[in-house]
């Protein structure tokens, strides 16, 4: 018997990282024509104020893995719910584009490290039966982040356009300079997070692997009713787990472990290389030159359709399989990708087109949300064995955000110089390489315990 409701408050306290994680994502591509205008940037300062977050999240994420193996994986995402709020708050006051580069990186810090240890703390929690849909409330709570960013974005840049001047704080960070608004806002989820955390225990595997299986039975006792389940749970986790075995770099390089963690970096660069933060970070831009008058009102749609998708996938994610998700939402992808293409290539005079371009990006973010963005963390948080998992994901992550900060930076680049339509194709183009790695490559993993998943890797 299982203490289910439980189990699920404890996953929706770490995904509330995720939502942190999707608002500071998704609230800068409201505020760069505002700090664009405002602080003279050219295309290279433009790229570098998105991108300069993903410095932050690269080092996070290098640091993340090694935190949450020695600290714990609640005291870590502790440390990132302060850097998020720090980072809000310094953003709303920043006196200039300098320090506002600088809490932007402290926010990128505190998104590496919540990238790696929430998805981790879920999957160590959850039971096997729910683990798919429990850490797909983590990439659910991003897209509700993605999604309120692009509300807060777009209700304050109507009420600055509407409201009328003042003095004070207030007027300037809402009113004046608006962009100021949309930062700060995120400090209110921040602290939000910062103090449920106090409420959730450490994760009974990583407590474990520390030898301290008294007090993991005791996390236990609060999930499982029955005694045997608790002592039939540690028994596996212990199995897999040897005392000479600690978690160090040269431990990831034993035969079958390296080649998860080879595959799953490649995982995790290929999937920021087929369109999706490009669509994040610039697609105001891009609907503003594609004609839309409200370019922010189509980022919220993309978001809502983001969110519902993100919903049915966490839904059907344990029954369909990880793989076959990926199957028909890369698919999609590919197809979608390429009538952007076309769009840009043939179609962009038409009278009316805009609406047809609207409808391909939404397809392509449906096909997105229920296929990679879906999957990505869940698959990353449950592929690696106990001892070391903080350090593969941490490496994983890694190169998540080495792709997400190459993608950031040069989007504006290849739009100028490839085109839109030529950049939609190479986006397109890097579907076909991560469909191969998961075809041939990855092994199903829904359904089976994370002990099961080590036993596979370990006899590869």
């Amino acid at each position: 018997m299982i203490r289910l409701g439980y189990v699920f408050f404890l996953a929706i306290v770490a995904a509330l990282g995720g939502l942190l994680f999707g608002y500071d994502t998704a609230v800068i591509s409201g505020t760069i024509d505002q700090v664009v205008s405002q602080f003279h940037l050219d295309v290279i300062q433009q790229g570098w104020y998105v991108g300069c977050a993903l410095i932050g999240s690269i080092c996070g994420v290098s640091v993340a893995g090694v935190m949450s193996d020695r600290l714990g994986r609640r005291p870590t995402m502790f440390i990132s719910a302060i850097l998020f709020t720090v980072s809000a708050a310094g953003c709303a006051l920043s006196p200039d584009f300098q320090w506002l580069v600088v809490y932007r990186i402290i926010g990128g810090v505190g998104i590496g490290i919540v990238s790696i240890v929430a998805p981790v703390y879920i999957s160590e929690i959850a039971i096997t039966r729910y683990r798919g849909q429990m850490v797909s409330l983590y990439q659910l709570a991003v897209t509700i982040g993605f999604l309120a960013a692009y509300f807060v974005n777009y209700l304050l840049l109507n009420h600055s356009l509407t409201a009328t001047s003042g003095i004070g704080l207030v007027n300037l960070v809402f009113v004046e300079e608006v962009w100021r608004g949309m930062l700060g806002m995120e400090c209110l989820p921040a602290i939000l997070f910062l103090c449920i955390i106090f409420f959730i225990p450490e994760s009974p595997r990583w407590l474990i692997v520390q030898h301290r299986q008294s007090v993991a039975s005791k996390v236990y006792a609060k999930i499982y009713i029955s005694e045997e389940d608790i002592s039939n749970q540690i028994a596996d986790t212990l199995s897999t787990i040897s005392s000479e075995v600690k978690s160090n770099w040269r431990s990831l390089l034993r035969p079958g472990i390296i080649k998860a963690v080879v595959i799953g970096v490649c995982i995790a660069m290929l999937g920021q290389f087929m369109g999706v933060n490009a669509v994040l970070y610039y697609g105001p831009s891009i609907f503003k030159d594609a004609g839309f008058d409200d370019p922010l009102f189509c980022q919220v749609l993309v978001g809502i359709v983001n969110m519902i998708t993100t919903i049915i996938a966490m839904f059907i994610i344990d029954r369909v399989g990880r793989k076959k998700l990926i199957y028909y939402g890369v698919s999609g992808m590919i197809v979608s990708l390429i009538l952007i293409a076309v769009y840009f290539a043939f179609v962009a005079q038409w009278a009316l087109s805009v609406y047809f371009m609207l409808i391909f990006f939404l397809l392509y973010v449906f096909c997105c949300a229920i296929s990679i963005s879906a999957i990505v963390f869940v698959l990353l948080s449950e592929m690696y064995p106990n001892s070391v998992r903080g350090l593969a994901m941490s490496i994983a992550g890694f190169s998540l955000w080495i792709g997400t900060y190459l993608i950031g930076q040069l989007t504006p680049w290849m739009l100028q110089n490839l085109s839109p339509s030529g950049t939609f194709l190479l986006f397109a183009f890097m579907c076909v390489p991560y469909m191969l790695i998961m075809w041939r490559l990855v092994p199903e993993t829904a359904g089976k315990s994370l002990e099961d998943i080590e036993r596979y890797w370990n006899k590869k």
